[in-house]
């Protein structure tokens, strides 16, 4: 490519380009001399799974690899400690340690999928700001006006409102800022929400005698609401993690305007071929589900393979759309059934969950429903008590009768689905 169209790839689905001719002149420079750029994002491993929401600024990184410059994956475990004030009205609470370690060996598997391995360098900062000395920190801190730190929107309504702002949290811009010193970064990539703390890392670099880096900011992806950004504790998120039927799943229960703002952020289709579906899809030409399956399969195929997005894109259409589930059902141990057990605690022991406060969340969350209606025809019903009983009764005629709190079915066989998972539990007096 030449400099413009590398320009066109790398700002494509960008929210702000600070500078777009900074960016030029360095991509001319690397072109001139052969060096490859230097380009920073930071992950704080404040929770263990990678969700698509994640994925838009890395996807952007590939972007950066796939025109050969160094994409620097940075681990946070120096700031995770501190705490992000980035969007937040209150002081987050401190993460131990051990809870960074274990978030970020899982963050240095997951990235992958996205990255190339070969070419990505990954970094934790701990290795600079854990050994910066007392007096490292105070010039650091020099370098900076607390008039400045208070123009943080979070950090200004904060103020006015008399709600508390702790001193470790103003650190923490200083110390991202920090690691584009040490890194010596040319462009550090981030979410719209992090453009503060973005410019304080210009500005710290010229303090230190170093070009400024470029800032290059990424629309935050709406969740599965529409509404709200794409987060974990929200419920309305998509893990890269999650089976390819579960992705594909929560794919197609996003409203149609939503999956055009999908199709942009998440998939390297051109704009030109996005526009073309939209235009299809509003003159009738396109059917709008259609669309959105197009978009599931882009998605998970690109986390699990094409054949795997072609079986769940199946499973979508026989489960959901034909409203059966007879091929898809597995089937686990049998289960004797001598003294009324808790939902959870059921669950838990059919390895469904890893462990009863996972098992009561998800339950909490409506993720769990078991199979009402007669041979052929699958009427789910929702399970939403956690501590519900299940136990087994004689009916009439001497037929055994399970009870699931006030569900009632014939005990002999049980058929749950937990997200998009069907499985099918035999039970014994």
């Amino acid at each position: 490519m030449n400099i413009d169209e590398q320009l066109a790839y790398l700002t494509k689905g960008a929210e702000e380009t600070i500078r777009v001719e900074e960016l030029r002149a360095k991509l001319e420079r690397s072109a001139r001399t052969g060096k490859p750029l230097r380009v920073k994002v930071g992950f704080d491993p404040t929770a263990p799974d990678i969700h698509l929401g994640h994925t838009v600024v890395i996807r952007k990184m590939k972007h950066f690899q796939d025109l050969g410059h160094t994409v620097i994956f940075l681990i946070g475990d120096f700031t995770g400690l501190i705490g992000d004030p980035s969007g937040q009205n209150v002081t987050r609470p401190p993460m131990t340690p051990e809870q960074v370690a274990a978030n970020a060996e899982t963050y240095k598997k997951q990235v992958f999928k996205i990255l190339h391995p070969e070419k990505t360098v990954v970094d934790f900062n701990s290795r600079w700001l854990g050994a910066l000395t007392g007096r490292d920190w105070i010039t650091l801190c020099s370098k900076y006006t607390v008039a400045r730190m208070l123009e943080r929107d979070e950090f200004s309504k904060r103020f006015k409102e008399q709600r508390p702002i702790a001193i470790h949290e103003l650190l923490y811009p200083l110390a991202q800022a920090y690691d584009s010193v040490a890194l010596e970064i040319d462009v550090e990539l981030g979410g719209t929400d992090q453009k503060f703390n973005l410019l304080v890392g210009r500005t710290i670099q010229q303090e230190y005698g170093q070009e400024s880096q470029v800032i290059m900011t990424m629309p935050l992806l709406e969740g599965l609401d529409g509404v709200q950004k794409m987060s974990k504790s929200l419920g309305n998120y998509v893990g890269i993690n999650e089976p390819p039927a579960e992705m594909f799943g929560k794919l197609m229960s996003i409203s149609d305007d939503l999956m055009w703002r999908y199709y942009e952020l998440l998939t390297d289709l051109p704009l030109q071929e996005i526009q073309a579906r939209k235009t299809a899809v509003r003159s009738g030409s396109l059917h709008p589900i259609d669309a959105k399956k197009a978009l599931a399969r882009l998605i998970v195929s690109g986390f699990h393979g094409q054949e795997a997005a072609d079986k769940a894109e199946h499973r979508f259409e026989v489960e959901v759309q034909k409203k059966s589930v007879s091929e898809f059902v597995d089937s686990y141990k049998p289960y004797t059934l001598r003294q009324p057990i808790e939902l959870f605690r059921f669950l838990v022991d059919q390895y469904v969950f890893g462990s009863n406060s996972e098992a009561q969340r998800k339950i909490k969350e409506g993720a769990i429903y078991v199979d009402v209606g007669y041979p052929g025809a699958v009427t789910w019903v929702r399970l939403s008590n956690p501590t519900a009983r299940i136990r087994l009764e004689v009916g009439e005629g001497g037929a055994s009768v399970l009870w699931i709190g006030d569900v009632r079915l014939p005990a002999q066989v049980a058929t749950f689905k937990a997200g998009r998972r069907v499985f099918q539990v035999p039970f014994a007096p």
